[in-house]
This record gives structure tokens, C-alpha cells and sequence, in this order.
């Protein structure tokens, strides 16, 4: 089965969060509310670097995706 890169995920466990989970490597969900980034790959010393350079433009597309969502449910 093939995932959309972003999901929009919800639980009323945690009911002002807004969650984006970023389906293709590196695997990750944040919380939108406060920008907590969870990642889901185990990372080696080589790979935080190469992480740490692609981590800022994921979570801005991240955001993005999230205000196309929410634009697009106000239509």
C-alpha cells in the first residue's frame, strides 16, 4: 500500500494537538502545537548530519501541508 508523504493525525488523548506525520525516510511526526518532532528511523553520527541539513525544510513543508489541509476543509 502507497501513503501520501504527509497524514494529518488526531487523538482526543491529546486534544490541541495537531499532528503531521511525514510518511517516507526519514519517518517522522510533529506536533504542530509545539513543535515537538518525533523521528521514527534509528539515526548512526553520519546520518544527523545529513538529518540536521534536511530536518528544517521537512518541517516547514510539514507546515505547509497542514495550512493546504485546513484551507482546503474551509472551501
Amino acid at each position: 500500500m502507497e501513503f501520501p508523504k504527509f497524514l494529518l493525525g488526531d487523538n482526543t488523548d491529546y486534544p490541541t494537538a495537531i499532528f503531521v506525520v511525514h510518511t517516507e525516510y526519514p519517518r517522522f511526526i510533529i506536533n504542530l502545537e509545539d513543535d515537538e518532532v518525533e523521528w521514527l528511523e534509528d539515526f548512526t553520527k553520519e546520518d544527523e548530519k545529513e538529518l540536521e541539513e534536511e530536518a528544517e525544510t521537512l518541517i516547514a513543508e510539514a507546515s505547509s501541508f497542514y495550512d493546504r489541509e485546513v484551507a482546503r476543509y474551509e472551501e
